[in-house]
């Protein structure tokens, strides 16, 4: 069953673009909270989730993305493109490609504070279409969501010692409650008052693992309080070097689960079902196929006992950590106190923990692996909109009001079809640099009507993501005929993916046989000045079996430029007789590598 969620959100480009786009192209869509249409197409039950808020005016500003290269340490959006507004093909810069979809679909745009990144309209609604189903998804399985707060004692770091050496570099910390003017400064300007320290410095969270915990234990005193199972949606921040928009930036959006648990298995159980919610989800619902593993020791989260992660493959063979959960272990009811009286004997037990989340690079990878050099594409399930409608205007006053009319009764049809749907009425814009507009924007869908078309009892129906044309006829069932090229459109981004992911994993036995697979690109890589145009070098995972050993772990690393990204969970049986495609010594597991974002 494929539903399809919904709203709206947007980032900055389109010199092509005119600022009357305005409130009317969003004015009327999303807010019908949780209205399922269903209805039966050949035996299967479609559902469509519709939303119905009122969105912020869709204004496109006339501001393209810059085609500087060579920043590798913070990848910006910026403000000089050339008039045309075309996009850098993925074949000449990835990187810079990856910039210019953003831009040009207006998806975010950098902020004043460096490395943070304002997330538009059109963003913030397909987060807002992810975050709406993975919680449908996520209270399913008994979780609750709450709020902590977004300041934590700086003193609660410091009691999991594995915990705060993993995040302390990363950690702005709030001094002074209060600020004063200078004295005899110059006029407005400001310094923390020093009578306004803080006792204890708090810490702006990077995550909530050692405030949740401290609650934990005052809501945890016996058998029957467990299991306690708890989410939040919420931003966190980190201070991150090296920033991307989306991939990693200062401040970020995510959901992030914690639960405790009586015994050890029934932890790990949970770490392991969220992790089949998040291959799942992204599976059903944003097309992206990927392998799911462990975590090497040296890639684990900062306090877990085992971190399960998912990988998904880039179009340019990178790999993109898309979500973690994580098992805990004791560490943190140990550093908390949060142990419960057991129910046969009576003995006080410490619990047993999980943790886990995904978070708005999930935007990255949506870009990365469906979109093409014409812009963004977009599922069907999380475009704010599906289906857009432009009509082809005659000069005849008679037969506009005609074209007019049809096509307000087809957004109509559409509607009550539960499909997301807008009908660009502007006259203002000609039918060409509509289409190029919603191309960019990544629209599933457009049907084109013209006068000649409603004398043919027909439309044009056009594919985003083949942009193939065809003539539809307005029969009476035309509009399951959009249903259904919508979910062949789901289905077809998530076959390619799956292709690709197939083709660009390689088995390797020797690390000859890697270095020999990898070595010319590498020494191009490592020869090349534009930094950026490594990210088009390297491509592919690796699979080979090997030995654990961390010092050959970190070699590798930097001979290669590549990480164990997971001990994907299907195919560790291949492992036994082997030997270790490094070392030679007898292989512990199957291990896949890749460059990675």
């Amino acid at each position: 069953m494929l539903r399809f969620g919904l709203r709206m959100e947007q980032v900055e480009r389109g010199a092509f673009i005119s600022s009357s786009m305005g409130g009317s192209c969003l004015r009327r869509h999303w807010c019908e909270h949780l209205v399922k249409s269903e209805r039966l197409n050949g035996g299967r039950r479609l559902g469509f989730v519709r939303s119905c808020r009122p969105l912020a005016s869709w204004k496109l500003s006339a501001s393209p993305t810059s085609n500087r290269r060579g920043v590798h340490a913070t990848r910006r959006l910026s403000s000089d493109s050339n008039e045309s507004g075309a996009l850098t093909p993925r074949a000449v810069n990835y990187a810079q490609w990856y910039l210019d979809v953003i831009a040009a679909a207006q998806l975010a745009d950098t902020s004043p504070v460096k490395g943070t990144l304002v997330i538009r309209p059109l963003g913030w609604a397909i987060w807002e279409s992810m975050r709406d189903e993975l919680d449908r998804r996520i209270r399913r399985t008994g979780a609750q969501n709450v709020s902590f707060p977004l300041l934590i004692p700086q003193s609660f770091l410091s009691r999991e010692a594995e915990h705060v050496q993993g995040f302390a570099k990363e950690c702005a910390v709030v001094t002074h409650h209060r600020l004063r003017a200078v004295p005899d400064g110059a006029p407005g300007a400001l310094e923390p008052d020093p009578s306004a320290r803080l006792e204890e410095p708090l810490v702006v969270r990077p995550t909530s693992e050692t405030i949740v915990w401290h609650m934990f234990g005052k809501w945890i005193q016996s058998y029957r309080d467990l299991p306690l199972m708890v989410n939040q949606w919420c931003n966190v921040v980190r201070w991150e070097l090296r920033t991307r928009p989306f991939l990693r930036t200062l401040e970020f959006y995510w959901q992030e689960g914690h639960t405790a648990h009586a015994t050890a298995a029934e932890a790990n159980a949970k770490a392991r079902e969220m992790l089949e919610v998040y291959r799942s989800f992204l599976a059903e619902w944003l097309a992206i196929p990927a392998i799911i593993g462990t975590k090497t020791a040296s890639e684990r989260f900062a306090g877990a006992e085992e971190t399960f992660t998912i990988e998904a493959m880039m179009q340019n063979g990178w790999a993109l950590q898309s979500g973690t959960s994580h098992f805990l272990g004791q560490n943190f009811a140990r550093a908390f106190g949060v142990d419960y009286q057991g129910a046969e004997s009576g003995a006080r037990e410490l619990v047993w923990a999980t943790s886990w989340g995904v978070s708005t690079r999930l935007i990255g990878a949506l870009i990365m692996i469906h979109s093409d050099d014409n812009g963004l594409v977009l599922p069907p399930s999380v475009a704010p909109i599906q289906v857009v409608i432009v009509p082809i205007l005659p000069k005849d006053p008679t037969e506009k009001a005609e074209v007019l009319q049809r096509c307000q009764q087809m957004q109509e049809g559409l509607e009550r079809a539960g499909v997301r749907v807008h009908n660009d009425r502007r006259e203002n814009l000609r039918p060409g640099a509509k289409y190029f507009e919603w191309e960019r924007r990544g629209v599933p869908l457009r049907i084109e009507v013209g006068i000649r078309d409603l004398q043919n009892q027909a439309m044009v129906l056009v594919n985003r993501r083949t942009r193939s044309k065809e003539s539809l006829p307005l029969a009476s069932n035309w509009t399951e005929s959009i249903i259904a090229r919508l979910e062949e459109f789901q289905a077809g981004l998530l076959r390619a993916a799956e292709a690709f992911l197939q083709q660009h994993t390689h088995r390797v036995n020797t690390y000859d046989e890697l270095k020999s697979l990898i070595g010319a690109n590498l020494h191009a890589a490592a020869t090349e000045q534009d930094s950026s145009a490594d990210e088009q070098r390297v491509a592919g995972f690796y699979l080979a079996p090997w030995h654990d050993n961390a010092e050959n772990e970190a070699f590798i690393k930097q001979d290669c430029k590549m990480t164990i990204r997971c001990y994907p969970l299907d195919g560790q049986e291949e492992a036994q007789g082997k030997k270790c495609f490094y070392s030679g010594l007898p292989a512990t597991h199957m291990a896949l590598f890749a460059r990675s974002y």
